[in-house]
């Protein structure tokens, strides 16, 4: 039987799901974060096909989203995207450490994955973190730098006004690049990673995505079973079922 559990762990909201009879167990962990202006509950079905594998898995709210989004929502919360990616990067760590401490995790089979936002949060994490041992973005984008300066550009032609100056948002952009993986691809150390992109998505670039795919292949050179990309050129900013069972495949195969 798959347990879900609702638990606040450092006042961040998180489901735990597990097998009930591996629950106290050491077990391989996966962390997955949703989408911008999702929830934690709207990737159950991941989660659930993981657990089944024997994975604890854990979803977490990000700041400013499902059960922390307060007041906080639409325009502003939009103007806000990189300082909840950059927070949601800090309480990744936190909650591995959670679990770590409470001898639930094999601290050497430790993966992460996310959808959207998620999927960009996922490529940050492993210019952070060496203990994620493999990892998948789906739909989304390693090059917070570009992808900061898209969205800038974005807003600007649709009339929005920016809530800080030129100068301020310009610092901000810059302070991205530590964790733009596009800028620093040797963190990636040869660590498995699958990604799965939608030629006709509107929301995150593929481009950029593919693009920095074929910038790392040469790396994976001898070890090509580590790198998996995978297309889609119908399902737009949405995942597909195809991608899914892809993602279980990928952690029973590398975690």
């Amino acid at each position: 039987m798959i347990t879900i559990e609702n638990q606040t762990i450092q006042h961040i909201p998180v489901l735990h799901v597990v097998e009930a009879d591996l629950a106290n167990q050491k077990l391989p962990l996966v962390m997955f974060q949703h989408g911008f202006t999702s929830a934690k509950e709207h990737n159950l079905h991941i989660a659930y096909l993981l657990a089944e594998e024997g994975y604890r898995v854990l979803l977490p709210d990000a700041v400013h989203h499902g059960e922390r989004e307060k007041d906080l929502s639409g325009q502003k919360r939009q103007h806000v995207f990189w300082e909840i990616v950059i927070q949601s990067l800090t309480e990744l760590d936190q909650l591995r450490q959670h679990f770590v401490d409470k001898q639930l995790v094999q601290e050497d089979r430790i993966g992460m994955s996310g959808t959207s936002m998620g999927g960009i949060l996922t490529f940050g994490a492993l210019t952070q973190y060496p203990w994620i041992k493999t990892a998948v973005s789906l739909m989304g984008s390693p090059s917070y730098f570009k992808l900061a300066n898209a969205q800038i550009r974005y807003l600007k032609e649709e009339g929005f006004s920016l809530p800080i100056s030129e100068e301020e948002m310009k610092q901000q952009i810059e302070g991205l690049q530590s964790y733009d993986l596009s800028l620093q691809e040797d963190k990636l150390d040869g660590r498995p990673l699958m990604m799965w992109h939608s030629t006709v998505d509107k929301v995150v670039p593929y481009t950029l995505t593919y693009d920095f795919y074929n910038q790392i292949k040469p790396s994976y050179e001898g070890r090509e079973q580590n790198l998996k990309f995978m297309k889609d050129e119908t399902s737009g900013h949405k995942v597909s079922r195809e991608a899914v069972l892809a993602l279980v495949e990928w952690f029973k195969t590398h975690l």
